[in-house]
């Protein structure tokens, strides 16, 4: 149950990550595979930051930043 958990919530930040990045980002399927992938990474870096938090709001967000990162260097990559 964890794992479809933790698929929503990167699916969320993913199309709420492309919501706000200019352009789209990867379209709906691909936004929601860089938020799995940047929840994963959000998740690693926010208490390396010193960022806590613990309810399900707080969690999208950092997820969220995660993706918003991830379409960011994969931008660039893509340039």
């Amino acid at each position: 149950m964890a794992f479809l958990y933790f698929l929503l919530i990167g699916a969320i930040s993913g199309w709420l990550a492309g919501q706000l990045w200019k352009g789209g980002g990867f379209g709906l399927l691909g936004n929601i595979v860089v938020g799995i992938i940047g929840g994963i990474f959000g998740g690693w870096l926010a208490p390396k930051l010193g960022i806590g938090g613990g309810g399900l709001l707080w969690q999208i967000v950092i997820a969220a930043g995660g993706a918003w990162i991830l379409l960011f260097l994969i931008s660039l990559i893509k340039r």
